[in-house]
């Protein structure tokens, strides 16, 4: 996927078990943030991160949406215990992380295996994908996005 392609709309359960399109969102720029799994360290630096920017995000006018190849049952169990304020998204069957590219071979504990490599995509109102941010470091990353919000409003 490229900057300025339109995004296909997509279907996925959230951590409610609530169906989400994309589609609900037009009209409304998106963050779309993928994690390897929920309740591991770095996923939880970069959620919490989002959940500590999120009114400004969210005045910024855009809205956030994490998702990861997590069951909608540990999505839940995520978003209790980190008191994250945005839907967490179950992508079980790997459908979306394959439209956006996310999966890659990773090395585990000296195993080579695919996973999700932290990607977040700006997404904006006309579903045309605004930025792109590739291999994310947890720290700091919600405030990245931020500012290329606002850099990107102006």
């Amino acid at each position: 996927m490229e900057v300025h392609d339109k995004v296909a709309d997509f279907t996925l359960q959230d951590d409610q078990e609530n169906t989400v399109h994309l589609s609900d969102y037009a009209g409304t720029p998106v963050v779309l943030f993928f994690y390897p799994r929920a309740d591991t360290p770095g996923c939880t630096i970069e959620a919490c991160g989002f959940r500590d920017t999120f009114k400004k995000i969210q005045k910024a006018g855009a809205i956030v949406l994490g998702i990861s190849r997590d069951t909608p049952k540990a999505q839940a169990k995520f978003k209790a215990k980190y008191d994250l304020p945005y839907p967490l998204l179950a992508d079980v069957d790997e459908k979306v992380c394959k439209q956006f590219g996310v999966l890659k071979q990773k090395n585990m504990y000296g195993k080579k295996v695919i996973g999700i490599e932290r990607t977040t995509f700006l997404i904006g109102p006309d579903q045309k994908l605004v930025k792109i941010f590739p291999k994310v470091k947890p720290e700091g990353h919600a405030e990245e996005v931020l500012e290329a919000i606002k850099a990107w409003k102006k």
